[in-house]
């Protein structure tokens, strides 16, 4: 089967019509995935709008058998991560593929091959992956948690597809844990007494942010994200017009009440982003807005009723990182965030993270909170 596959280059506007439309085709008949919005993709990947593009070197794939497309491959290379520490994951040398998708083991291999022969081509000698595309988009390949949709910027993959990549000689470096936290009853008592102690605190102010200064308060915490999490396993820097470009992109699904500043004695130290689950609303829509889609999409949007609420952010200043502050705040801020979230949004469930394996503190955190592991995302690496 694998000398009738051919893997080229998509060179054309119709090829990338095709690489974008492919995973719609191929994942039609897989379990609980939430088909995105073609426009959201297609704007992923164009490079005049996604800033991505201006630190990273990108080459898409797409796989034949004859006149047929059967899979697809991003190849790429961060020339932000390259700059990183190689202790945390990145580092020179260091490309990445993702955006995977193939009908079956021999297309997946002839892909990575091809994803593989084009990084060593770009001088790179290790890869990570899959990371679609940028490690703050949708990193890693979905390994637990295949019986459920995903919440919204959540990646969910072919549950063959493990096997597949780890038969190409691929082994698991890292694995970025989501976490499902029941929010109706409330927290257990200690956690409820440390976020009394720090409402006692007149140091301590945890505040929702401010619509009128948007531009400013998104400045603001993504100035926080860069800082606090400049130490973490696969980090790389969020670029001022990459904060321009999220910005905008996520005004639209902010509510106020459930992302949060947290002061302590008048300076900001901490922030926690909460939103809804968008792909309650998108799971039936087969990635277009059209006819319908946009009214129903407002309609929840103004509607407020979200069974699930995600908590993808969260970030401590690193000169509070490793404190009793610092649990407290996040205690405090994810506590008003599901208050708000079942009083406003009639929410049942949060979702936090993805959280990192070994960051004790945030796994400490979600354990306090009764969080229950429900998906775990696995980053592979393999020399090249």
């Amino acid at each position: 089967m694998t000398a009738e596959i051919a893997v080229r280059p998509v060179t054309d506007k119709a090829e990338f019509k095709t690489f974008v439309d492919i995973a719609y085709r191929l994942n039609s008949g897989t379990p609980h995935w939430v088909p995105p919005l073609r426009s959201d993709v297609f704007e992923l990947l164009n490079r005049d709008k996604n800033p991505f593009y201006e630190h990273a070197t990108v080459q898409l794939f797409l796989a034949w058998r004859g006149s047929e497309p059967v899979g697809r491959i991003s190849a790429h290379i961060d020339h932000l991560a390259l700059e990183q520490p190689v202790e945390q994951g990145m580092g020179p040398g260091t490309g990445n593929w993702g955006m995977m998708e193939a009908a079956d083991e021999a297309v997946m291999h002839a892909l990575i091959a091809a994803a593989e022969d084009w990084l060593r081509d770009q001088d790179m000698t290790r890869v990570i992956a899959p990371m679609s595309l940028s490690v703050w988009d949708e990193p890693g390949l979905l390994t637990k948690g295949h019986d459920h949709p995903p919440t919204i910027m959540m990646g969910h993959h072919n549950a063959a597809y493990q096997g597949w990549i780890e038969a190409a000689g691929y082994g698991e470096v890292k694995q970025l844990l989501t976490y499902r936290v029941p929010i109706i009853e409330g927290f257990p008592k200690i956690v409820n007494r440390i976020v009394a102690s720090g409402e006692r605190n007149a140091k301590i102010n945890v505040r929702p942010i401010d619509m009128n200064r948007f531009d400013e308060e998104a400045e603001l915490i993504l100035s926080i994200l860069n800082r606090a999490w400049s130490k973490n396993w696969g980090f790389v820097p969020i670029t001022p017009r990459e904060v321009q470009y999220i910005k905008g992109k996520l005004k639209p699904v902010i509510y106020p009440s459930i992302n949060l500043i947290a002061e302590y004695d008048g300076e900001p130290a901490a922030f926690m982003l909460a939103l809804p689950d968008v792909n309650e609303a998108l799971i039936d829509m087969n990635g277009s807005l059209l006819p319908l889609g946009w009214a129903k999409l407002l309609w929840k949007l103004k509607r407020k009723r979200w069974k699930i609420g995600r908590v993808p952010l969260m970030g401590v200043l690193p000169e509070h990182q490793n404190s009793r502050l610092a649990s407290q705040l996040a205690f405090m801020m994810i506590e008003y965030i599901r208050r708000w979230g079942v009083e406003t949004m009639q929410a049942d469930i949060a979702e936090v993270g993805w959280i990192l394996e070994d960051n004790q503190g945030m796994v400490a955190i979600a354990d306090a909170i009764n969080g229950e592991i429900n998906r775990v995302y696995s980053v592979y690496k393999k020399g090249l």
